[in-house]
């Protein structure tokens, strides 16, 4: 495991608090026994069922886009191996987490029993429905990318609350997106870097 300190300059996360929340999580238990070496390198590794766990850069800037507080509930759509999951976990009260790939999830509840992990929630469904019977949530992670946001999402996000997530354009290209609704229900979209993720795959009809 790394120090906040090694974290916060070998993969350039500038927030203290989500630094801190990463140096808690063992990233080798997320990997197969094969990538362990590799898995402090600041670079996204394979898990299997053609998904990865996303560069710990990327996992850093989307959890401190999301403004945590300590008593959030919060929603991560495609939980993978749980690594997001852990370190959203560190920094709050709840997270709910669902993922397609009913393999993933079983491997991932196995992990975070194991890890300790006693506050986040697993569910195996579609990524664009979110988690309908436990929203409105504060804060939304979706970690991998759709050509529009989902407006179940939208919709169980709560008033000032934020979603973070990787949207696709028609080109191929993708970038990042923070999208804020406020007391009234009114949405602001604010874009920023472009990214790289695997595409959100729906359980009825592909991506």
């Amino acid at each position: 495991m790394l120090t906040v300190e090694a974290i916060e300059q070998q993969w350039h996360i500038n927030d203290h608090r989500v630094a801190a929340a990463m140096a808690k999580v063992p990233r080798e238990q997320f990997v197969s026994e094969d990538l362990q070496s590799m898995a402090y390198d600041n670079r996204p590794l394979p898990i299997g069922y053609n998904q990865t766990i996303s560069q710990p850069f990327i996992v850093g800037l989307m959890t401190a886009y999301l403004s945590l507080e300590p008593d959030h509930k919060v929603l991560e759509v495609g939980t993978g191996c749980g690594y997001q999951a852990a370190v959203l976990a560190e920094m709050v009260s709840e997270v709910y987490s669902l993922d397609c790939v009913s393999e993933l999830v079983a491997d991932t509840a196995v992990r975070l029993t194991k890890l300790k992990y006693k506050n986040i929630r697993l569910r195996v469904s579609d990524g664009h429905e979110g988690w309908p019977g436990e929203s409105p949530f504060d804060r939304i992670i979706v970690t991998a990318a759709a050509q529009h946001c989902p407006p179940a999402l939208l919709d169980q996000l709560a008033p000032n609350g934020i979603l973070v997530l990787p949207l696709a354009e028609a080109n191929g290209s993708q970038s990042l997106w923070r999208i804020t609704k406020d007391v009234d229900g009114v949405l602001s979209y604010q874009q920023d870097i472009a990214v790289r993720f695997v595409p959100l795959i729906s359980s009825n009809k592909g991506i």
